[in-house]
């Protein structure tokens, strides 16, 4: 049963260490990257309404990475 712990240890390891590095695309994969499909925001009139209803909720300006409030501190 130890051993088989072992050997499960071990394997977990590889397998982690072995997994996709964090690697820039390359220059042919930059093109799947850029189709209207892999956008997060698929539909841009849904995004736009969605941030009005945010706006108009919270009485805030951005609230999507811009910073700041509604109270005009930064």
């Amino acid at each position: 049963m130890k051993r088989l712990t072992k050997l499960a240890l071990i394997a977990s390891c590889v397998a982690t260490m072995s997994g996709c590095a964090m690697q820039p695309p390359q220059a042919w994969e930059k093109g799947n990257l850029a189709r209207k499909d892999m956008s997060l925001n698929t539909d841009p009139l849904d995004a736009a309404f969605m941030q009005h209803v945010y706006f108009s909720k919270e009485a805030a300006s951005g609230g999507t990475g811009v910073g700041g409030g509604g109270c005009g501190c930064n």
